[in-house]
């Protein structure tokens, strides 16, 4: 008699694929939107919610990513809740204060700096610097800008906005120094070297020539900036030239400065 040929089945001994540890993902989701990688972040939260991620670790990576993707209405709301745990802590305040900012709520930014040590990061103090110059208050911009140097003197920030806070008072000359400094640290800044030129053309006798091969849009935009210049110097018969010539040098497109002759008409 034939004996039927019996086969065994396999049984695999190899062990199952360990859950995925939420606390790493997280930490990596955090590595991730700190480095700019943010749909990579995003993947990672996605996933550390899918293996039971809650509470206020994966509340803190959504806030910072929300912060860094640019989305501050989100952002504030996650970090005040965070602050409602965690009251006090820089960590926090510091982008919670920079999004409000960014939202025009000058009043709820100042008083998340003020919940704050002064001798804290020199981003914090970079913070309480704008609010003081939105606030006029001259003494206390100074202060901040000085302390955010100190902490940081390689940071182009602190640099700038002193200057620009400067510009605010009609200070161009000093202005002009903190500019030059800035665009030493940051020559590729097309932010400072606009200002570094404001603040040259506000100091200059006459109004910005055009350059060598320099298009009509160029043109006109500097001729613009002068005018807003002399308007903050309240030159009025400057900046109305300024902005006349750069109407004609580009009437049909340069809208601004059409926008910016008529508000100074109706000083």
């Amino acid at each position: 008699m034939i004996l039927p040929l019996l086969i065994a089945a396999s049984v695999s001994t190899a062990p199952a694929a360990p859950a995925p540890n939420t606390h790493e993902l997280l930490a990596g989701a955090r590595h991730a939107v700190r480095v700019n990688r943010l749909d990579q972040a995003s993947v990672m939260i996605s996933r550390a919610v899918e293996a039971g991620a809650t509470g206020p670790e994966l509340d803190r990576v959504l806030a910072d990513l929300a912060y860094a993707s640019g989305k501050y209405p989100e952002a504030l709301s996650r970090y005040e809740a965070l602050l409602k745990i965690t009251p006090g802590d820089p960590s926090l305040i510091e982008p919670a204060a920079i999004a409000a900012l960014k939202l025009g709520k000058v009043d709820l930014a100042s008083s998340l700096l003020s919940s704050t040590s002064r001798a804290a990061s020199w981003r914090l103090c970079n913070a309480r610097g704008v609010v003081a110059d939105l606030k006029h208050d001259w003494r206390t911009a100074d202060e901040s800008y000085q302390r955010a140097m100190q902490l940081a003197p390689g940071e182009v920030g602190p640099i700038n906005n002193q200057g620009w806070s400067l510009v605010l008072r009609g200070e161009w000359r000093q202005a002009l120094n903190f500019f030059q400094r800035a665009i030493e640290l940051d020559p590729r800044s097309e932010r400072i070297a606009d200002n570094l030129e404001l603040a040259r053309m506000a100091l200059a006798a006459e109004l910005p020539k055009r350059e060598p091969g320099e298009s009509e849009a160029s043109w006109a935009a500097r001729l613009n900036d002068a005018g807003i210049a002399a308007v903050i110097m309240g030159d009025k018969s400057r900046a109305t030239a300024a902005f006349t010539q750069a109407l004609d040098v580009s009437g049909t497109w340069y809208a601004r400065a059409a926008n910016n002759l008529e508000a100074l008409g109706s000083r």
